[in-house]
């Protein structure tokens, strides 16, 4: 594998695309560290040293921001916006039939949505972006802070408008950045700063485990953690890759005195069909609940129930509601991601048809079954691994320190797996070997 990289740096427009790549990578964390206009920033950092391990309700945002959301810089809102305005058009485009209609259109119709993705990027960032300003103004950023309530110290107009447009513009910045990345650079660019945010919280999550360890300086500590990190991902790697190949065989076409068709191929339908979306589902929806029990007044008996309940990670009511939102989100997705009538009929188009089975409604039918069979063990797996931290936090004592689970151990390695098989693409089309012999 090292060769490889090293022929792909000897490659000069693969080379020019690897250094494009890091260029962009190195941009994007300098920003991540350039606080905006209004800020406090000796309260931020104090805020931060003090909330190391306790990140709350805003520990995710903060995990996909690479720990910009807590310093309040101009990157601070990251890529969520824009992640959160490519699933919302996911799934309007199956309500709208305009949208619908959009994504068969091809490549212009995919321009269009890839529009409505960016002007939803930059309400959304608005909206998230007012919404953190009032937070940090209010002290509820950092719950437990001393001097939290003295992070924006300016409360003007003036001063919260341009907080406001400085993340908003930020975002932007961050969505122009990963669209570079995808034209001029390898792999898919919003991937890559994805990837890029969660790795650069490794460093600390893993050091902090080291500082709280007992055993041997926390050196024993320290080594487990590794060690379950490895196997963690080797166990990702296997269930990513694992597929059902279902066979599709084409019959023989006469077209004027060619023959066509005749060929067989396969229809793969991985385990974990929906990727990393349910975590990111049910994660966000648990966190409403917690979110408007901070900012609601009094001391009401539900805002006292969901503070006990549904805050703390290892209440055994929160695991199951957890465990069982990622369950049903992962059916949901699969079942408006992939259509099994829409297969069938495009099989029957063409002349395609699975050995054994007619075309047409009872092929639907035998994908529609073969789909639910696998979605189970891959919606299961999905959960088991997003609990990850929550064992930690029985073991360790600080589930945020613990940086090999849930969410982001899912992106790690498909964001990984995607951009080291783009790479060996690039190498193949030049005759060099790949990554594996």
């Amino acid at each position: 594998m090292l060769t490889a990289f090293a022929r792909a740096f000897r490659t000069p427009d693969l080379r020019k695309k690897l250094l494009f790549t890091l260029a962009i990578i190195v941009v994007y964390r300098v920003g991540t560290h350039i606080p905006i206009p209004g800020v406090d920033y000796k309260s931020v950092q104090q805020c931060v040293d003090e909330a190391s391990g306790n990140q709350g309700l805003f520990g995710l945002v903060n995990m996909f921001s690479g720990g910009a959301l807590l310093q309040i810089t101009i990157f601070a809102l990251g890529i969520m916006p824009y992640i959160t305005a490519s699933i919302i058009l996911q799934l309007l485009t199956v309500v709208i039939p305009r949208l619908e209609a959009l994504k068969k259109e091809g490549q212009s119709g995919t321009a269009k949505i890839t529009q409505y993705t960016r002007y939803l990027t930059v309400a959304l960032a608005i909206l998230q972006g007012t919404g953190l300003v009032a937070t940090a103004r209010s002290g509820a950023l950092f719950s437990g802070c001393t001097v939290a309530s003295s992070i924006v110290p300016d409360r003007a107009i003036f001063t919260t408008v341009t907080m406001v447009i400085c993340m908003t513009a930020g975002t932007a910045v961050v969505m122009w950045l990963g669209e570079l990345i995808t034209d001029r650079g390898i792999g898919n660019g919003m991937s890559i700063l994805m990837f890029i945010s969660i790795a650069a919280t490794f460093p600390s999550a893993l050091w902090a485990i080291k500082k709280q360890g007992t055993l041997a300086g926390g050196w024993i500590e320290f080594g487990t953690v590794i060690l379950v990190g490895l196997v963690m991902v080797g166990l990702v790697v296997f269930v990513e890759q694992a597929q059902r190949r279902i066979p599709v065989q084409y019959a023989k076409r006469m077209i004027g005195r060619r023959s066509y068709g005749g060929t067989s191929t396969y229809i793969p339908l991985k385990v974990n069909q929906a990727g990393v979306i349910p975590v990111i589902f049910a994660s966000s929806l648990l966190y409403i609940p917690a979110l408007v029990a901070q900012f609601a007044g009094g001391n009401s008996s539900w805002k006292t129930w969901i503070e006990q309940n549904l805050t703390k990670g290892d209440h055994p009511i929160y695991i199951s509601m957890y465990f069982l939102l990622i369950v049903f989100f992962a059916f949901f997705y699969v079942a408006i991601s992939f259509n099994p009538e829409e297969v069938a009929d495009n099989m029957k188009k063409y002349g395609g048809f699975i050995p054994g089975i007619r075309a047409g409604r009872p092929t639907a039918e035998y994908l529609s079954y073969v789909l639910n069979r696998i979605t189970w063990p891959g919606s299961l797996y999905l959960g088991l691994i997003a609990l990850v931290p929550t064992m930690a936090l029985v073991g360790f004592g600080a589930s945020q320190n613990f940086p090999f689970g849930g969410t982001s151990i899912l992106i790690i390695v498909g964001v990984g797996l995607e951009t080291v098989k783009q790479i060996e693409s690039q190498l193949q089309q030049r005759n060099y070997e790949g990554f594996l012999r």
